[in-house]
């Protein structure tokens, strides 16, 4: 079992956790799907969360995060979204309609890890796959 740790705590809070842009648009393709990704990396390392597996499909987002019991699920899925909307509408105007901040719809799936986390990666890096056919298909 990896444990992570704080002064006095050992751990290990992991997450699966799903969220999709407003009316789940696909939009995240290309140049947007790779400043996403970044986008996500940079925030999770400032607030010490860990991505243990990610990925970013045309109409939602995967994530599997470590996150340090100091922080809720909740705060952090506030935080991760607030600040990525206001990142990728710096970096991609277009996006943004007129007045209007909103990106992301307003919930997200949670569900605790446990001992499930080898089939949710591999679930994770399936979904992927799954997006690049549809592409095709299209």
């Amino acid at each position: 079992m990896d444990n992570s740790s704080l002064s006095h705590t050992k751990w290990d809070c992991t997450y699966h956790i799903v969220f999709i842009p407003k009316y789940r648009r696909k939009v995240m393709y290309g140049e947007l799907r790779n400043d996403i990704r970044e986008i996500i990396k940079k925030l999770c390392e400032y607030r010490e969360v860990a991505i243990v597996e990610g990925s970013v499909c045309a109409d939602h987002i995967h994530l599997c995060v470590k996150i340090p019991p100091k922080t809720s699920v909740s705060e952090f899925m506030g935080y991760l979204k607030g600040k990525s909307v206001l990142m990728i509408f710096d970096r991609h105007p277009e996006y943004r309609q007129k007045g209007n901040r909103h990106f992301w719809a307003k919930g997200y799936y949670v569900n605790t890890v446990g001992r499930n986390e080898a089939e949710i990666r591999k679930y994770i890096q399936n979904q992927v796959e799954a997006d690049q056919l549809e592409d095709k298909k299209q």
